[in-house]
């Protein structure tokens, strides 16, 4: 396997500082940080991001997410290791990241079973998160980066 460019938010390092800063800014707005790494994983394992499901698995044990949770993410609902809070952050990343795939991507009841366990920042800040690992994935999906240790870790 080979990369066709490198990411290229590290050949433009320019663009990888504010998206590293608004990450860092999500992390603070309130919602607990194994909920947003188990939100990235499933997000990068939903768009194929070899590279972002394998630091996101990383990243996720080190903030203290389990093996059980990280293991079987991808088959949340039907597992019985994820809390209420959890399983509604996932039903919204999933939503929100297969916008494309029904008429209407996040319907009323996946948003409104969030709402009712997330305040509004808490929410945005959700968004936010599924949306930034949306974007990483396109990044290393489109130029094929390659699993392992990356430069901006």
């Amino acid at each position: 396997m080979q990369a066709r460019i490198q990411n290229p938010a590290v050949i433009i390092p320019e663009a990888m500082k504010p998206l590293m800063e608004l990450g860092k800014t999500v992390r603070k707005a309130g919602v607990a940080q194994t909920t947003v790494e188990l939100v990235q994983l499933r997000v990068s394992q939903i768009n194929g991001c070899s590279v972002c499901v394998d630091g996101d698995s990383r990243t996720a044990g080190k903030a203290g997410v389990s093996d059980e949770k990280r293991s079987t993410v991808a088959a949340w609902r039907h597992t019985p290791y994820f809390t209420e809070a959890e399983r509604a952050a996932l039903a919204l990343a999933e939503a929100a990241t297969r916008l494309a795939d029904t008429a209407d991507p996040v319907p009323d009841e996946i948003w409104e079973e969030a709402a009712k366990l997330f305040s509004e920042q808490e929410l945005a800040a959700l968004i936010l998160a599924i949306g930034i690992t949306n974007l990483y994935n396109r990044l290393n999906v489109t130029t094929r980066q390659i699993a392992g240790p990356q430069p901006w870790e």
